[in-house]
């Protein structure tokens, strides 16, 4: 832990810790669900869909990595027992018990706009009050934004192709 670097958090830091730390468990489910949807998935566009999916969940590994570092720069210890993932997840997790890509894209949308919603509102509290974790919420943001018109669009592409047979 940095003592200047977490002297400059202008909030209480065991608050942050926390939300970051159940963000970090979404990353985590959401990088889960991908990767199994990706293995199952079937039906039109399976191909594409199984592409966007592979993707999706390296980035979601990606964000579980900058905010388990955010948290340990913080004195924090990431969520550590899978067993609690669930337990503190924002999001929650949408097991893909239907292996049909519209369905799957489907989940997987719902899952992204919880993610957006998410580090909303940890921009809105992070922006005056910590910088580099604002930072680090920005670039997740940002790729969430991407992911959730990635799958609406693949979606709406599915639904042209069979509304047209």
């Amino acid at each position: 832990m940095g003592t200047r670097g977490t002297e400059i958090v202008g909030m209480d830091v065991k608050e942050l810790l926390d939300l970051l730390n159940r963000a970090f468990c979404d990353e985590w489910l959401a990088y889960y669900q991908y990767w199994l949807g990706a293995k199952i998935v079937k039906g039109p566009m399976k191909d594409a869909v199984i592409a966007e999916l592979e993707l999706h969940a390296t980035e979601e590994l990606a964000h579980a990595l900058l905010l388990a570092t955010r948290i340990i720069q913080l004195g924090g210890t990431p969520v550590n027992n899978p067993k609690d993932w669930y337990k503190f997840t924002n999001c929650g997790y949408d097991a893909p018990n239907d292996a049909y890509v519209k369905v799957i894209l489907e989940q997987n949308i719902k899952g992204e706009q919880c993610a957006i919603s998410t580090y909303k509102k940890l921009l809105d509290k992070t922006i005056k009050a910590d910088p580099v974790t604002y930072n680090i919420v920005l670039t997740i943001l940002s790729q969430e934004v991407e992911h959730e018109e990635d799958l609406q669009a693949l979606l709406e592409d599915i639904e042209l192709m069979v509304s047209r047979k």
